[in-house]
């Protein structure tokens, strides 16, 4: 058994949530719809039905909710947060059609989805789409292939992610059982999320303000499947009310003497969390859609977009009630929240009948007697073996090297950098319609023949400063050695791909010499030492505070995909794009549904998205 929380030091910050009154809560007010039910997956799931079209109409509103007790506003999908369950089976054909009813625009990005044929549903503003402007309407379709296992779906225009627009994402493979190699009686989702009690809007304009420096807006408190409790004597500053039915102890019914599959995904903005589960270990199978063999831990290390398939085992045992932790690793926050609440906790129940009413009080179980962890970063990935194996490609076409760091420039403005590039979207002008313009009118500033390498910089038609774009063209392999300069750790996706993490660690890569490039020459130590046979597969890795990451992808798939953290150094500005398979793209068409989103007002459009440098001017 390893234990995912080794460290050298134990925190000494309290981490035990408050302790509301339960048993006299009233249940009986209305409130969204609860999705613990729903978050458990059909048991007469037909993994071997022929491909067809699932189809989703859904409607993005505003309202007043209270996840935790605290009246806030809140984004849901169909008057539910989290949104709406969507489970699959590979091959099938996902419709979703999204009719904006809020103020502010949006989009919908399809976390893990490889979009191959696809790009323009990717659901990226300013990459692949323009934003979906109030009162209007668009429906993504694409057919999800060559993947299966836990994803999910979130906004992509400015944080509304950490306003409500967040839910699970589940293909089925016709070989999930033989994948999954210990068999389990049921298979639910639980999402873990930080939780703020104002809108993200307020938070990024004091956040991105001068002189703040990078500090990030610290969590007020944690969800678990969007519920927890807040005792509202403790936050008179704030309208609060713990009585009414979507507030409470999450609570998960499990069948005695049985394996059961939880697909933990952390749905947040920016917090770590550990998750456990007191007194049951935590055999992990997944991790982001791609299925591993079996290794136990007792806490889970989870960081925000991140995807963990766990299995429990509910042995016979004299207790049936036990507590289920996720507490933030608060460590890494910048600032002390004097209102926070780290800890969201739950109970699972061992149960042959389905209670279907929360619990009202936390059991009285045995924590695990390792130190908690104070370090933000992944799991040990050599401890995770890809089930079926696949070995990296045996070296790359060329290497792309982002050193990741926050600057502090003009106006006092501390803003995030890939190399020299802070990212701004341009809402009417996304990448992929400029190069799908670009490359059929025979525009010279695509033309790799004006490189001399076929993996480039497209600095003549991107503005660099704005707009970091790694160019290419037929099939490449390309490796990211990602060096992070910054104080706190960095969650990075990619999207369309999955990536192999070749090797992850703190300070600077292995070299032949300090003072030379970052170049395959130079690093000749760092790829000697890479065990290509059967690195893990994954499309969100962390990055820990000083530390360095080399992840390899093969580039096959034509399209502009976004790279970046997850999410309020998105904001900042990091995020860079590669432009894959240029040689595909000449031939592809934006649809006129897609042209017309970028028919809005301007105004409209920037809605929702975050504040622009301007504003500061006149504050610095």
């Amino acid at each position: 058994m390893t234990d995912g929380s080794r460290q050298s030091a134990v925190s000494t910050e309290s981490s035990q949530p408050e302790e509301p009154n339960l048993a006299t809560a009233d249940r009986t007010k209305g409130a969204t719809p609860s999705p613990e039910d729903e978050y458990l997956l059909d048991p007469a799931w037909d993994l071997q039905a022929a491909p067809t079209t699932r189809e989703y109409n859904w409607t993005l509103t505003e309202t007043e909710l209270n996840p935790d007790g605290v009246w806030r506003p809140m984004l849901l999908i169909n008057n539910q947060f989290p949104g709406p369950l969507i489970e699959v089976n590979e091959y099938d054909t996902i419709r979703v059609t999204v009719n904006n009813l809020m103020s502010n625009s949006t989009s919908i990005h399809w976390h893990g989805i490889y979009q191959n044929g696809t790009n323009s549903m990717d659901g990226t503003v300013g990459v692949t789409q323009c934003p979906i402007a109030p009162n209007h309407s668009f429906t993504y379709e694409f057919v999800v292939k060559g993947q299966s296992g836990s994803y999910w779906y979130h906004a992509h225009q400015g944080l509304q992610t950490s306003d409500g627009l967040v839910g699970p994402l589940i293909i089925h493979s016709r070989d999930e059982r033989k994948l999954q190699q210990i068999q389990y009686a049921s298979d639910r989702v639980i999402t873990l999320s930080d939780h703020y009690h104002d809108l993200s809007g307020a938070l990024a304009r004091k956040y991105l303000a001068p002189d703040m420096e990078n500090a990030e807006p610290v969590p007020d408190g944690a969800l678990m499947n969007g519920r927890a409790i807040r005792n509202c004597d403790n936050l008179p500053h704030r309208r609060c009310d713990n009585t009414t039915s979507n507030v409470g102890l999450p609570t998960f019914d499990l069948e005695p003497k049985r394996h059961h599959r939880l697909r933990i995904i952390n749905v947040g903005a920016f917090a770590e969390f550990q998750f456990q589960i007191d007194e049951h270990e935590l055999a992990v199978t997944e991790v982001d859609g791609t299925d591993v063999r079996p290794i136990s831990y007792h806490r889970l290390n989870i960081n925000p977009a991140q995807r963990y398939s766990v299995i429990v085992h509910t042995k016979s045992r004299e207790k049936t009630n036990f507590r289920v932790r996720a507490r933030m690793i608060t460590h890494c926050f910048a600032e002390k929240n004097p209102y926070m609440v780290a800890t969201v906790e739950g109970v699972l129940r061992h149960s042959s009948i389905p209670n279907h009413e929360l619990a009202t009080e936390l059991p009285e179980t045995i924590d695990w007697d390792e130190a908690i962890g104070l370090e933000c970063k992944d799991l040990n990935t050599t401890e995770l073996a890809p089930v079926p194996v696949i070995a990296a490609p045996a070296k790359p076409d060329s290497l792309v090297y982002l050193r990741s760091n926050f600057e502090i420039g003009a106006y006092r403005l501390s803003r995030g950098k890939f190399n020299t590039s802070s990212w701004h979207a341009d809402v009417q002008n996304p990448t992929l319609f400029r190069a799908i313009d670009g490359l059929q009118a025979s525009n010279t500033s695509f033309d790799e023949a004006q490189s001399d390498r076929s993996v480039f910089v497209n600095d003549r038609a991107f503005y660099q400063p704005t707009e970091l774009v790694v160019q290419s063209s037929g099939i490449k392999t390309i490796d990211i050695l990602i060096s992070n300069f910054d104080d706190g750790n960095h969650p990075y996706h990619l999207h369309g791909y999955k990536f192999w993490v070749l090797a992850q660690g703190h300070g600077y890569p292995p070299r032949k010499s300090l003072d030379g490039p970052m170049d395959l020459d130079n690093l000749s130590p760092l790829y000697d030492s890479l065990d290509l046979s059967n690195p893990l597969r994954r499309d969100t890795a962390s990055i820990e505070a000083f530390g360095w990451a080399l992840i390899r992808f093969v580039a096959d798939s034509a399209g502009a995909w976004a790279f970046h953290c997850h999410t309020w150094h998105t904001e900042a500005g990091l995020l860079m794009q590669f432009l894959t398979r240029t040689d595909l793209l000449v031939d592809s068409e934006i649809s006129e549904a897609h042209r017309g989103l970028c028919m809005a007002d301007r105004l409209d459009l920037e809605r929702g998205m975050g504040p622009k440098d301007e504003i500061y001017y006149d504050e610095a």
